[in-house]
């Protein structure tokens, strides 16, 4: 159910400035959200696993927090973001 280093590390050349830019808001962004879409998948299997489910809110949460900072500082970017992780707004 973990991210391999492999995924992580394309999907942090595609959204990063540089290919060590981990930290940037748009790379945690889509991070998070290739979890949340793990953990959905495992959720539609696993109905009754509610610690996992508290996780998922809990990230669902941080993904709002770091979108809306974006749209805050750069709307542009949040915008580009939006529609490359194919999130809606």
């Amino acid at each position: 159910m973990t991210m391999t280093k492999t995924k992580k590390t394309e999907i942090v050349t595609k959204f990063g400035a540089t290919p060590k830019d981990t930290g940037s808001a748009a790379v945690q962004i889509a991070l998070i959200t290739e979890r949340i879409k793990q953990i959905s998948e495992h959720m539609r299997t696993h109905r009754k696993d509610y610690a996992t489910q508290v996780g998922l809110l809990r990230l669902v949460s941080q993904r709002r927090s770091l979108l809306a900072y974006v749209k805050k500082h750069d709307v542009s970017e949040y915008a580009k973001i939006l529609k490359q992780l194919d999130l809606r707004k």
